[in-house]
């Protein structure tokens, strides 16, 4: 029984552009976000007067995937239905900080993290095993409710890699060759357990262009 899932990262926001991690932190879209959420909406609603329905939306409780979700749900006249188990990592002391800023401040943790180290997590922070696992197991009962549906999940750039490297069987700790862009379509069947991507990283919507905001030194 395939149920297909719409994976759609937030729109930009102001730290997006300046690298900073946001992890947990709520933080809203930017003017150029907000946007980017409206054209996505639209593009939804065209293929949804074509016959591309979709049977739920769910989304991240997190400010700046809510108001990504938003105007979808609006568009299609649907209820977005929240879950927390959508976050982002959280990446604890680091959050609220770059790249540079981490090397200073905690120059041991941000070694430890240089080395991808799957069982490396931030100080109060989650690991990236914690938080895949996290993901993954917040995935398997929303395609547990909808077989043979269509749903979006709205969420955040570290939940799409955990979900890339769950279809592809990629390990944790493998550099990162493929785009999380804001705002973008992926789009993951799931089937008696496993997941094929059937499309990555689409922005056709936004005329074929989006940031992918990965962070220095770290793809």
């Amino acid at each position: 029984m395939t149920t297909q899932v719409l994976f759609i990262r937030h729109g930009e926001t102001d730290w997006n552009r300046i690298k900073r991690i946001q992890g947990h932190i709520d933080i809203p879209l930017a003017a150029g976000g907000i946007e980017q959420a409206q054209k996505l909406a639209q593009r939804l609603a065209r293929e949804a007067a074509q016959g591309a329905r979709l049977d739920a939306i769910y989304s991240s409780d997190l400010m700046r995937a809510q108001q990504t979700a938003q105007p979808v749900a609006d568009a299609l006249g649907m209820q977005i239905e929240l879950r927390d188990s959508l976050r982002e990592r959280s990446y604890g002391a680091f959050q609220g900080h770059d790249s540079d800023e981490i090397a200073v401040r905690f120059p041991d943790e941000y070694a430890h993290w240089q080395t991808r180290d799957p069982g490396f997590a931030p100080p109060r922070g989650e690991s990236m095993r914690m938080f895949y696992h996290r993901v993954v197991h917040a995935i398997e009962p929303l395609v547990a409710a909808h077989p043979h549906g269509r749903i979006a999940c709205v969420a955040h750039g570290g939940v799409l890699d955990c979900v890339y490297r769950f279809a592809n069987s990629l390990p944790l700790d493998a550099p990162r060759s493929y785009a999380l862009l804001n705002t973008s379509l992926n789009v993951v069947d799931f089937d008696g357990g496993a997941a094929t991507v059937v499309s990555w990283a689409d922005v056709e919507h936004l005329g074929g262009h989006s940031d992918d905001d990965g962070f220095r030194r770290v793809l």
